[in-house]
């Protein structure tokens, strides 16, 4: 970084994935970002979360934001999807592409995926 202009770009681009993760409270997507999640490979899948969120016009009902330990660090990267009259959906050992299968399956579609919840999971 070298000028004023170049902090500002920075400055502009993160608003945007920031302003994002407080859209809305009608779906809430939480991603457990503490040491064990983030060991476990939980930045990548929050970021897929952000990007597909407001690449799929999403924004306006769904709201990404990340959370400290989740207490179950076996299942880390640990996803929880909160929506309005509904029971929590906790998907376990989330990768980014997973992620994006839940964000088209999911938020898109309405239809959780079972084989990536807790319910279902192997270890």
């Amino acid at each position: 970084m070298k000028s004023l202009e170049e902090l500002m770009a920075i400055k502009e681009k993160m608003h945007s994935k920031v302003a994002l993760r407080n859209a809305s409270d009608e779906i809430r997507v939480v991603v457990g970002m503490a040491t064990c999640g983030i060991a476990a490979g939980a930045r990548p899948v929050l970021n897929a979360f952000v990007e597909g969120v407001a690449n799929g016009g999403l924004s306006d009902k769904v709201t990404v934001t990340q959370t400290g330990c989740i207490g179950i660090c076996q299942y880390e990267p640990v996803v929880e999807i909160y929506e309005k009259d509904k029971e929590k959906v906790t998907y376990v050992k989330m990768t980014a592409e997973k992620a994006n299968e839940v964000i088209e399956r999911h938020l898109k579609g309405g239809s959780p995926i079972a084989e990536y919840t807790i319910g279902n999971a192997k270890i």
